[in-house]
């Protein structure tokens, strides 16, 4: 198991991984790189010049949770802000997982405050992806505690909270 990330101050922090980690951090963020291609754009193209999207929500759980509704109990506004915005967060979020990407290294390595964020956000993104298609509530503690560890679904919910370890660990040395 990985000690995490700690501060190394000024902001940046120091990230430790054993290969296996960074292998299976790596599968993961390429798994949220093929969730956030770019969305679908109108016809107009003006529209697709821009980088105006889709109005409609996602069909996938996953993305649906990864690109939220802004607006719950309005429709309507939902769908304008959904259009002027999902393509942008769809490059952050990109943007995000490259870095992850491009950093994540075995042994001791750092990252600047800047890197240490696009983790944050990364990490948060595959949190929601995992969690997301296993259906994780509240209790997953309890759930895992008491799963066998023949369960098939095992290893994937060792793996979530392996995820939230880590972005606890990230958390505290940022702040």
């Amino acid at each position: 198991m990985s000690s995490g990330f700690r501060s190394r101050g000024g902001g940046g922090v120091i990230a430790e991984f054993e290969p296996t980690e960074v292998s299976l951090l790596r599968s993961l963020v390429a798994m949220i790189l093929g969730l956030v291609s770019p969305g679908e754009t109108g016809d107009d193209p003006l529209e697709r010049a821009l980088g105006i999207g889709s109005t409609e929500v996602p069909s996938d759980p996953v993305l649906a949770r990864l690109f939220p509704s802004a607006y719950r109990d309005n429709e309507e506004q939902s769908a304008e802000f959904r259009r002027y915005t999902e393509a942008t967060l769809r490059d952050a979020k990109r943007a995000d997982a490259q870095t992850m990407l491009d950093t994540a290294r075995a042994g001791r390595s750092e990252l600047t405050a800047e890197q240490a964020q696009a983790w944050l956000r990364s990490l948060n993104d595959v949190r929601l992806a995992l969690g997301t298609d296993l259906g994780v509530t509240e209790d997953v503690h309890d759930e895992i505690a008491n799963m066998s560890k023949d369960d098939p679904r095992y290893p994937v919910f060792v793996t979530y909270d392996w995820l939230t370890y880590l972005q606890d660990t990230l958390v505290r040395a940022l702040w």
